[in-house]
């Protein structure tokens, strides 16, 4: 009996109920088996999302900042699942303090959740890659990556650093085969949490001011699918209206 052939992995870390979900659907589409994770939250309505387009799904709750559960996480991917052609960095850490209201534990927390989860996943992904030599690594930004916006030194700190990992593993990986790209999303994303806090721009949806999670989805999996002879490192998004 011939054997089949393992899975194509696509690897969503921060699978939330709206970029990270529209990441994990898009692929699936592709014919990828998604392993999705989060640290808490709804993982079952993603999954049955998958499982009506006609896709695979694989979904647990996992912690991106602990070394030990970042790398059982992988090993049993790569030994259980199939081999990750494709993961995505999507953590979140979005908060505002002033300055003086940021306590260490804030700042150490949302470093942790941005810059040295990213560094773990991206680190025991990459070494699973490279016996490959072939496969792609995308991370999550935001305009915090670029510039450090009053109130926001945590999550700015957190982005710059993020970014800057990125940049390292690119340069060092690019020439081995791993394809390292950074998307700074540069606008608000339609979600609950964004209607409640701006609920301005709910009117605007429809005039296209605000990024739908679907279509920034797509800027995922065309960067996955770029041939390595015209790699992008970084991609800006904004809605059309957003000043920068």
């Amino acid at each position: 009996m011939l054997q089949s052939e393992p899975k194509k992995v696509a690897l969503i870390v921060g699978a939330g109920d709206h970029l990270g979900s529209a990441i994990a659907k898009r692929f699936a589409k592709e014919g990828y088996h998604i392993v999705a994770t989060r640290r808490r939250g709804d993982l079952e309505t993603l999954h049955a999302d998958i499982n009506a387009l006609g896709g695979s799904a694989s979904t647990f709750h996992s912690d991106a900042r602990d070394e030990e559960q970042v790398i059982s996480l992988i090993k049993m991917i790569e030994t259980d699942i199939g081999p990750i052609h494709a993961a995505i960095f999507n953590v979140g850490g979005n908060v505002r303090f002033n300055i003086a209201d940021t306590s260490a534990q804030v700042y150490r927390k949302v470093w942790e959740m941005c810059a040295f989860a990213g560094f773990l996943i991206g680190r025991e992904v990459s070494n699973a890659m490279l016996n490959r030599k072939q496969g792609t690594i995308l991370f999550t930004g935001a305009s915090a990556s670029l510039r450090g916006n009053s109130g926001f030194a945590a999550f700015s700190g957190g982005k710059h650093a993020l970014r800057a990992l990125a940049q390292s593993m690119a340069r060092e990986l690019g020439p081995q085969g791993i394809h390292i790209a950074h998307i700074i999303v540069d606008g608000l994303i339609e979600n609950r949490s964004t209607e409640a806090l701006f609920p301005d721009l709910v009117a605007s949806k429809a005039e296209g001011g605000i990024i739908q999670p679907d279509q920034l989805a797509e800027t995922y999996w065309q960067l996955h699918k770029q041939p390595r002879t015209a790699w992008t490192f970084e991609q800006d998004i904004r809605p059309y209206a957003e000043t920068w």
